[in-house]
């Protein structure tokens, strides 16, 4: 039977009569439904992190570091709990639910130990006549209340990454998720309630865009975090005023397969870039350059491959792939693989969406006019494609509106130095798919695919205000 969740009003768990359903996208299954905020909600959220904030920004390191990893420890404890939850309300194999229960623990770890290290540097300031003796003091301070908003494909995850540099760095965030999958981030509100951390520091509220219009007007949050579609990001850019925005973005990633590298290695990554969380990633692997001399033996072993991937039940151990998260997604999958095929694509494995359930596909002759290859799939599906010189493929990983992260797999060091200088990304990722991410790393990208940068203590260096001291002493 489902239940029913509040919302995690400014430390207290508060119901609404207005209510969001959550269904499973496998079988449409009831999963729960969950308290829905009001602006007020919002509103009140903001006014009590305020509040709140006068107590985080005093708190000790130790005492922000004590509180993450009770989280990470307590989210530990109950990571299965966690991920048959995902399972449910995204459709995200278990698998795959439980790895990202697993980097969620390691993002509360990360931000445990970023805690002792928002420091800042002493600055001789004695370059010029008039100025002997005189130091400055840099020092970074949290900026106050954070609006954070998440998408559903990472519904742990990702809130982990709002959430933990939050806390390490003295803040306070008020946060919304994606309404498909609100449950495992109430969830985490339950670990957070029995911390330290300041009553009405942390309020995790699920409600519509409208509802969080207050993130975007309101003059007391000072910095607005998203992750999720380009469309969306840029329009909030464009609606949050003098407010600074970190925005994550979307992707169309492109891959380079040189002549040198590990084959077997190489498709097997490649499978997993392209086809894990059912392609729902922004780093998913979408587009497949293969250098011209191995391109018939090594598509032969990536579709070899793909071609063992099992699609189903999320909860199944088995399962591969899970369903998308809904029909417009289906149907916008189906539209794109049917453009591409009627443009004279070739289908070489795949192809089949049943549902919500998309077969792995790979497609090759697909051109850059059509949707596969210019626009974000965001779905179990990739493009192959050929190529002669190095120099010509990094044109064409660089042929996106996107630029969040890119792979090469090659051990010619002249080309890995060319293909970081010149790919228009925000990381480049050498004998590796650009789904690759750990979680301390600097994370985002460029072009349409955002601004600023995640991993902790990049986050952290966003929600905090350098501030100079200049000393002269006397």
């Amino acid at each position: 039977m489902s239940e029913h969740h509040k919302m995690y009003l400014a430390g207290e768990f508060v119901d609404r009569a207005e209510q969001i359903s959550v269904e499973s996208p496998f079988d449409n299954s009831p999963v729960g439904t969950v308290a829905a905020a009001s602006q007020e909600d919002f509103t009140n959220a903001i006014g009590a992190a305020q509040e709140a904030f006068e107590i985080t920004r005093e708190f000790p390191a130790y005492k922000r570091e004590a509180v993450c990893r009770l989280i990470a420890d307590d989210l530990e404890k109950n990571a299965e709990s966690f991920a048959r939850m995902m399972a449910l309300e995204l459709g995200k194999a278990i698998k795959d639910a439980r790895a990202e229960v697993s980097r969620a623990i390691g993002v509360f770890r990360v931000s445990a130990e970023e805690a002792k290290r928002v420091g800042g540097e002493i600055i001789d300031l004695d370059w010029n006549a008039g100025s002997e003796g005189r130091i400055g003091l840099l020092r970074r301070f949290p900026r106050g209340v954070i609006g954070g908003i998440t998408p559903f494909n990472f519904p742990l995850n990702l809130v982990a990454h709002k959430i933990g540099p939050a806390i390490a760095s003295g803040n306070c965030i008020v946060l919304k998720p994606a309404s498909k999958t609100p449950i495992v981030a109430l969830m985490l509100a339950r670990l957070i309630d029995g911390t330290d951390y300041p009553k009405g520091a942390i309020s995790i509220l699920p409600g519509s865009g409208k509802a969080a219009a207050p993130l975007l007007s309101d003059e007391r949050v000072k910095l607005i975090t998203f992750t999720g579609s380009a469309e969306v990001g840029w329009w909030i850019k464009s609606q949050a005023g003098k407010k600074p925005v970190v925005l994550e973005l979307g992707g169309n990633a492109g891959v380079a397969v040189a002549d040198d590298a590990d084959l077997e290695f190489a498709s097997t990554r490649l499978m997993f870039g392209a086809y894990a969380v059912a392609g729902q990633s922004c780093i998913s692997v979408q587009r497949i350059y293969i250098h011209e001399s191995i391109y018939e033996r090594f598509t032969a072993m990536l579709i070899e491959k793909t071609s063992r991937l099992k699609t189903g039940n999320p909860l199944e151990p088995a399962t591969d792939i899970g369903p998308l998260v809904d029909d417009q997604s289906a149907d916008r999958t189906r539209q794109f693989i049917d453009e591409a095929l009627a443009g004279g694509a070739k289908l070489l494995c795949g192809g089949t969406i049943t549902g919500r359930m998309c077969e792995p596909t790979l497609l090759a002759n697909v051109t850059p006019s059509m949707s596969l290859h210019c626009r974000e799939a965001f779905a179990p599906v990739a493009i192959v494609d050929r190529y002669r010189d190095f120099r010509e493929v990094v044109d064409k990983i660089n042929d996106s509106e996107f630029g969040l992260q890119a792979g090469i797999f090659t051990n010619r060091m002249s080309d890995i130095i060319y293909a970081f200088k010149r790919i228009e990304s925000g990381g480049v990722i050498i004998n590796d798919v650009p789904t690759y991410r750990v979680d301390q790393m600097p994370y985002g990208g460029v072009k349409s695919s955002g601004v600023g940068r995640e991993g902790v203590r990049y986050a952290i260096e966003d929600m905090t205000e350098p501030k100079l001291l200049a000393i002269n002493p006397r």
